[in-house]
């Protein structure tokens, strides 16, 4: 099954990557080692480079000079275009359009350099829904996605005369900037948001009148535990909520992967009750949390998750906010701060955090029903932010796609005459 390009105008070709340009995506460099890297010489672009709307060559590794010379097909030129080929940031693309200094890339991006095609053209056609929808047609592998240069090779590709691809390129980039300004404002107002909402949670959870410092032990109705080690899978079996399932524990629970029962058996002290918090306790995530809802009564959870049930009359929404904010993080990272690999928790070092909670009931239910209107508000505010971005990069897609498939008249659309930066 493949992808067809649309009907094309007329002066237009259809054709594939091999026949415009030569590709070198091979397996590539072994990898390297830290030893391997340097503290200057040759630069060596990874996926996180190429992720923008320029190609970041400032927050670069660097390689030595035999290494660099080691795969002559991976040096960079301008007007080359960047595809990356596995993983999840498989089909992102950039384009060369100048080098600072000598580049090359990893094993993860194909090096695609135009012969018969304008490099700014091809660009956005690699970016465009049909191609997009070819690459995720064609990504194969066992477990992590990715494309072989086979594949690259028979991408399609349509070709308008040399001049046209210009002034669509040109139009585009015209266009996808005040797109690309809009989505930035957008990532702003974000991180804005985050920012304030951190702010306003620590201040729930800060010192004050009628306040006073709990051990979070003393908030728990038994000691928390890790979830199951080794997951033995099963077909049928209990449920098994991973660090990746918080944050849609009420959504399509039939997708978890299941263990056996005699497994969740012999973990039955990290069997969930409704109210539970779950909270991760390993890696990069740590202070990931969320409230079990009832639909996962007797579930499991993995070695990376913390079950804690909380004693009555402590709102494990409310408690859960304060894990998820900057003071259950500032203690977290104490913690661990002598971990010589991947932080982890101990239990007996989540009972011994700290949080400022009213004294009385009353209080405690007006600190819960504050929280949760805050919260409701941030993830209402969340939401519009969201949808509004999704629209723009819809916009962006659908508009670079009609251009590089000839389904408008650029010169048209952008009210400029057709030949204005037009060379031969």
């Amino acid at each position: 099954m493949t992808v067809e390009l649309p009907v094309l105008p007329a002066n237009w070709e259809k054709s594939r990557v091999d026949r415009v340009a030569s590709v070198n995506a091979r397996i590539g460099w072994k990898a390297l080692t830290a030893a391997e890297y340097q503290p200057q010489g040759f630069t060596f672009l990874s996926t996180p480079n190429i992720k923008g709307r320029e190609i970041d060559f400032d927050n670069v590794n660097y390689i030595s000079e035999f290494r660099y010379q080691e795969s002559p097909e991976l040096k960079l030129r301008e007007g080359d275009v960047l595809l990356a080929k596995d993983g999840n940031t498989l089909g992102i693309v950039n384009l060369v359009k100048h080098l600072p200094r000598p580049a090359t890339v990893n094993g993860s991006i194909a090096v695609i350099r135009p012969t018969r095609i304008d490099g700014a053209f091809l660009r956005y056609v690699l970016s465009s829904r049909v191609t997009q929808a070819a690459i995720n047609m064609l990504k194969g592998g066992m477990g992590v996605p990715h494309l072989f240069q086979w594949d690259i090779n028979r991408l399609p590709i349509p070709v308008p005369p040399l001049e046209e691809q210009r002034r669509i390129a040109d139009f585009l980039d015209n266009e996808t900037a005040r797109i690309d300004s809009l989505a930035g404002l957008g990532e702003r107002q974000i991180n804005l948001l985050r920012e304030r909402s951190e702010a306003m949670v620590a201040q729930f959870f800060g010192p004050g009148d009628g306040r006073r410092e709990y051990r979070f032990r003393h908030l728990m109705e038994s000691n928390p535990c890790y979830g199951v080690l080794v997951p033995k899978f099963a077909d049928v079996g209990v449920p098994l909520i991973r660090v990746s399932d918080l944050g849609r524990l009420d959504q399509d629970l039939e997708r978890l992967p299941r263990i056996e029962k005699e497994q969740a058996q012999e973990y039955k002290r990290t069997c969930i009750s409704p109210g539970d918090l779950l909270i991760t306790v390993v890696g990069a995530t740590i202070g990931r949390c969320d409230v079990a809802p009832p639909e996962t009564a007797g579930f499991n959870v993995s070695r990376a998750l913390a079950r804690v049930q909380l004693t009555a009359g402590i709102s494990p929404q409310m408690i859960a906010s304060w894990v998820r904010g900057r003071d259950f993080r500032i203690q977290a990272e104490l913690a661990t701060s002598g971990a010589a690999a991947q932080p982890a928790l101990n239990m007996s070092d989540i009972t011994h955090f700290t949080v400022w909670l009213p004294e009385t009931h009353s209080g405690r239910l007006d600190l819960a029903r504050r929280v949760s209107t805050h919260e409701d508000e941030t993830r209402r505010l969340l939401s519009a932010i969201e949808r509004k971005q999704a629209l723009i990069a819809e916009r962006r897609q659908a508009l670079i796609t009609a251009a590089v498939t000839g389904q408008f008249d650029v010169s048209t659309a952008s009210g400029r005459n057709v030949t204005d930066g037009v060379t031969a």
